[in-house]
């Protein structure tokens, strides 16, 4: 039986961090001010009571010994209230005699003295006799004791009791806390806002430096040519500041990186054109190598080779003279395409018509390879896009001669073309082993060779599927690959029309090479057009 696991809570940020302890720590100060501003009034209120009773206790004793010595009885609690002057609201008098006889009155709100119930005289009388000097009365509220006792042989016995409402101190203590709490929320809202308002903006150089960062990490930084202009801006990249500093030191790495990718281009760009240029003169030297070869063929083919050794030695050397010149004059050809289509060159843009590629491609390779099994799956209606069709019918060879040399005998080969989101889409699959991950990753590289996963049954330059790429890309198309045992599938994704801007010619009688793409019915990229 599986278990729920709690989802993990992210990382908190800087901000709410930072107003979470700002926060915490001043409402923690605040608390401990609340309480102990709350405890010393509340001893001061308590104490002015105490003194307030004592004040109100005197008074009514005094009167009450005065009326005991002159009229020789216990006085009643009423006259002592009634006799006594600035008698403050809310005060209690009682007088319990030792024979357990008692009176009691208070004074009003509107300052008539009214007589305390049985009930009301007795919670007074049990919470004294129990030791305590402050009881909840019934009616009257929270009330605070004082009693004196005058014992006298003579005269008569009782005690006197006053008592002063509390509810007027708990009522100041009540508001004090209630102005306490309202202010201190009020405060902690305030600081609340004020600290992420100061924190935000605080913080806005980082917040900059990470838009900057994530700018420069969508540019395409691994072809073409590339320069990053990005910068933080200078006013979030002052190096007197925290923050600031971040961004300062993003700009240093910036341009030290901005930098280094120009001579990077430059080291490119010296080098395809070094591989062009030797690639070109090359081609005459194993253009001479291949004709005198053929030439010498000849003169030897009219003689008698059984007869002489020697001349039966120099034939065969002559045939692989000629066989290693074709070969490395197909090497210096790739490469020197290679180097134009990376500069955005030999492309000539025409309508397309990418299933009868497809259809003209299977038909060429069928007969090279009998012994696999082809299909092709193409739409009725035509898949047309602007391209070069003499390029683009090179993809097609290619991918499906990359198919037939790197399977078995038997293995099944199919072409697909499609259409996706407004591009053409052309699939090769097989089903035979499958690419080696090891090599997958470098499989468009130059010279790259997959025979630790595919038994290689001819020769070849290992230039195919980076040149098949580079004419892809030049169409800004992308190539992908899925491999694995039993199923290969070569997708190549291409724009019903290039990204290119192409101008069209204001001279029909240009150059030879112009008129040579307008009688094709397309346009020369590198002399019309620039970059891919």
């Amino acid at each position: 039986m599986s278990t729920l696991r709690p989802r993990a809570r992210g990382p908190l940020s800087l901000q709410t961090r930072l107003m979470a302890a700002v926060t915490g720590f001043v409402s923690l100060i605040l608390v401990v001010i609340a309480i102990t501003t709350s405890v010393v009034l509340g001893n001061v209120l308590d104490g002015r009571l105490q003194d307030e009773l004592a004040s109100a206790a005197k008074g009514a004793g005094a009167a009450a010994a005065q009326q005991a010595v002159i009229g020789g009885r216990i006085p009643d609690a009423t006259d002592l209230v009634v006799g006594q002057t600035g008698v403050q609201t809310g005060t209690l008098v009682m007088v319990v005699s030792t024979s357990g006889a008692a009176s009691g009155t208070f004074v009003s709100a509107d300052h008539v003295a009214q007589d305390l119930t049985p009930l009301q005289m007795r919670q007074v009388v049990t919470a004294l006799a129990a030791g305590r000097v402050a009881e909840e009365l019934a009616g009257l509220g929270d009330y605070q004791f004082a009693h004196q006792s005058f014992p006298n042989s003579a005269k008569p016995q009782f005690e006197v009791i006053t008592g002063l409402s509390r509810g007027t101190t708990e009522t100041q203590i009540t508001t004090l806390f209630s102005v306490i709490a309202i202010t201190t929320i009020g405060g902690l809202i305030l600081l609340a806002l004020s600290t992420a308002i100061t924190i935000r903006l605080a913080l806005r150089p980082l917040r900059e430096v990470a838009a900057t960062a994530n700018r420069v990490a969508n540019q395409p930084l691994d072809r073409g040519d590339v320069s990053i202009t990005e910068r933080v801006p200078a006013s979030e990249a002052d190096p007197r500041t925290e923050t600031g500093l971040v961004g300062a030191a993003l700009n240093t790495l910036l341009d030290h990186v901005d930098a280094s990718l120009a001579v990077r281009q430059r080291n490119e760009e010296r080098m395809r054109q070094f591989v062009a240029d030797a690639s070109h003169e090359l081609r005459t030297p194993l253009s001479s190598i291949r004709g005198y070869s053929e030439l010498s063929l000849r003169a030897l083919s009219r003689v008698d080779t059984a007869a002489d050794p020697a001349t039966a030695s120099a034939h065969t050397a002559l045939e692989r003279i000629q066989a290693q010149s074709l070969r490395m004059t197909s090497l210096v050809e790739d490469l020197l395409l290679l180097a134009r289509l990376e500069e955005g060159r030999e492309l000539t843009l025409a309508a397309v018509d990418l299933s009868r590629l497809a259809i003209e491609g299977v038909e060429d390779a069928r007969p090279t390879a009998q012994d696999h099994e082809w299909s092709i799956d193409v739409p009725e209606e035509p898949v047309e896009l602007i391209g070069d069709t003499g390029r683009l019918q090179q993809v097609v060879a290619n991918l499906l001669a990359n198919a037939r040399t790197h399977t078995p005998a038997g293995t099944h080969i199919s072409i697909e073309v499609t259409e996706e989101d407004g591009e053409a889409v052309l699939l090769v699959r097989d089903d035979g082993p499958g690419i080696d991950p090891a090599v997958r990753e470098e499989l468009f590289s130059r010279f790259a060779r997959g025979d630790r996963s595919r038994n290689r049954a001819t020769g070849g330059s290992g230039l195919g599927l980076s040149i098949t790429k580079a004419i892809v890309e030049g169409h800004g198309g992308t190539i992908a690959v899925q491999s694995s045992p039993g199923a290969t599938v070569f997708t190549v994704r291409l724009p019903r029309t290039p990204a290119t801007v192409l101008h069209e010619h204001a001279d029909e009688s240009g150059s030879s090479v112009e008129d040579e793409g307008a009688a094709r019915g397309g346009h020369r990229i590198g002399d019309t057009v620039s970059g891919r």
